[in-house]
């Protein structure tokens, strides 16, 4: 029996990368984005607000990171109660808006992204358009 577990993580350049592409991403679009990056254990890697991004866009945005990195599945996928259930169980921790998506490399989950500052829409065409230009995975 081992005591102890490896584990796998996306790297402060790539995280900042990432960050980067979508601050430039949601800016193509007009959206002041606010963009967080966390690594599987929910731990912050990476986090920028455009200037002019609105100021409950950040938690929106570490919340979408954390559920994308913590359930490996793109953020809006929750249905009925459990959209209400999940959110209020982990003490708003996660939520079920658009935005986030986990983030993939070499079929190794190294994180979540998220992405605020826009409708849900918009947030998930910028962490979409995100993962195509830093050659994540995309589910």
């Amino acid at each position: 029996m081992s005591n102890y577990v490896q584990t796998v993580s996306i790297t402060l350049e790539a995280a900042q990368n990432a960050v980067a592409t979508a601050i430039a991403e949601g800016a193509k679009r007009g959206v002041a984005a606010v963009v967080t990056v966390l690594d599987p254990a929910l731990g912050m890697v990476a986090f920028a607000r455009a200037d002019g991004a609105t100021p409950h866009s950040v938690e929106t945005s570490r919340r979408k990171a954390a559920t994308s990195a913590s359930t490996r599945r793109n953020t809006g996928w929750m249905q009925d109660t459990f959209a209400i259930e999940l959110p209020l169980g982990t003490g708003t921790m996660l939520t079920n808006i658009r935005g986030g998506v986990p983030l993939t490399f070499d079929g190794k989950h190294v994180g979540g992204l998220g992405v605020a500052g826009g409708t849900p829409d918009q947030d998930a065409e910028i962490a979409e358009a995100t993962l195509a230009a830093i050659g994540a995975e995309i589910r």
